[in-house]
């Protein structure tokens, strides 16, 4: 972090993916920072994020999606809703932007060694998690961790972020992967066939009872009936979970009712973060300053808020 916590620094666009298109797009921006007397000073940790300035526009915060180094990159993904996502989803490579951080807590993925891992997403809320997984699947570190699980789904297989490292992903032997995508919706609510060909519906009605054919790993269905679809152990065990505040509601649920315990259970929250340091105030829960005291915490840390959240 540089001296001056309210001065950014500048960043150069390196590469932008398109992750999502439709009404709400969803871009991935690769950023260097230029100078390189002050790459090492933003070397972040999982689950950490930063603020992104348009120059002329303003800034937002944005969880950092990219796997920790020393070389000044970092990467993040925006969906389209506002000025500031909008001017940066009309940037090119080579464009310049500003880059304040990193600030918050992390995941203590030092204190996990020995873990079975379970990763889950929903929509844009897979970016928190994947600097996590890519963490934990990197070859440095891949043998600390036990089992590896990771849940992910969106509204169509288009929405779905970082196709290309999932097929890389999919193609591993050492982890379990299950992809899912949202029920069609008729006058009466979700209607329970097959949205997509190749995502075969689940048993809405008892998810638990779904029967997978052998080597099935996409379905029809919300995430939260696709963690009881898998139903992972809670055994030696910890989960990894963000997304709307609506899925993570319902992926807690679901995961409780497997046994898991609410302090196995850590989700990122982005709760109207600003000025990144806990002064402004607009993040606050209470007594909690999301983007100091967070944006990492266990589901018990969640539940123990005032009921405001």
């Amino acid at each position: 972090m540089t001296d001056n916590i309210y001065k950014p620094v500048t960043a150069t666009v390196l590469d932008i993916q398109l992750e999502a298109g439709g009404g709400r797009p969803i871009r991935t921006f690769k950023m260097q920072i230029d100078d390189e007397s002050e790459r090492e000073d933003f070397l972040h940790k999982p689950g950490q994020f930063c603020i992104v300035s348009h120059f002329g526009t303003g800034e937002s915060v944005f969880a950092i999606s990219s796997f920790p180094n020393t070389d000044g990159i970092v990467e993040v993904s925006a969906m389209r809703v506002g000025n500031v996502t909008g001017k940066l989803h009309e940037l090119d490579v080579g464009d310049k932007v500003g880059l304040r951080g990193p600030y918050g807590n992390d995941f203590p993925v030092d204190d996990w060694k020995g873990k079975n891992m379970v990763f889950i997403g929903a929509g844009i809320g897979i970016s928190p998690v994947r600097s996590v997984y890519q963490w934990v699947l990197h070859p440095d570190h891949r043998k600390d961790y036990g089992d590896v699980t990771l849940i992910y789904g969106a509204r169509t297989p288009a929405d779905l972020a970082y196709k290309e490292e999932f097929k890389e992903i999919e193609a591993r032997d050492d982890l379990d992967l299950w992809l899912c995508i949202d029920w069609k919706f008729g006058p009466d609510g979700p209607i329970e066939a097959a949205s997509h060909e190749d995502w075969p519906a689940i048993n809405m009605k008892s998810p638990g009872d779904t029967e997978i054919p052998a080597g099935q790993n996409r379905f029809t269905c919300f995430v939260p009936q696709l963690v009881e679809v898998v139903k992972p152990s809670p055994e030696n065990s910890i989960v990894v979970t963000c997304g709307p505040p609506i899925a993570i509601k319902f992926i807690t649920q679901a995961l409780e009712k497997l046994g898991w315990s609410s302090d196995q259970i850590y989700t990122t929250l982005e709760n109207r973060m600003k000025c990144g340091i806990g002064k402004c105030g607009r993040c606050n829960i209470g007594d909690i300053y999301v983007c100091k005291h967070g944006p990492v915490f266990t589901y018990q840390e969640v539940k123990e808020m005032v009921p405001e959240f």
